[in-house]
């Protein structure tokens, strides 16, 4: 899975989070909890949504390192190319 494949699997999963906001208003190098007012709910939800979708544990203390659209997209395609644990094939949605 690349990069631009990884990124429209979070925006998706964004939008369903946050869907008032339109991805194209999403500033990728800015804070996600302030651009779309998220709550520490909404974060959790976001990265169980992202490990279901690609097949990844994201530990709770790496939630901080995914705070932007491209963090996230980087931290990712890191986990999925090293096969970071609990890493299998994305699921297909």
């Amino acid at each position: 899975m690349n990069e631009s494949e990884i990124r429209a699997v979070v925006l998706h999963e964004l939008r369903a989070i946050a869907p008032e906001v339109p991805a194209e208003q999403i500033r990728p190098a800015d804070d996600l909890r302030e651009q779309l007012d998220l709550d520490s709910m909404d974060v959790v939800n976001l990265m169980a949504a992202l490990e279901d979708r690609l097949g990844v544990h994201i530990a709770e203390t790496d939630h901080k390192r995914m705070a932007s659209l491209d963090a996230a997209v980087a931290y990712l395609a890191a986990a999925l190319q090293h096969g970071a644990p609990g890493a299998t094939e994305p699921n297909r949605q």
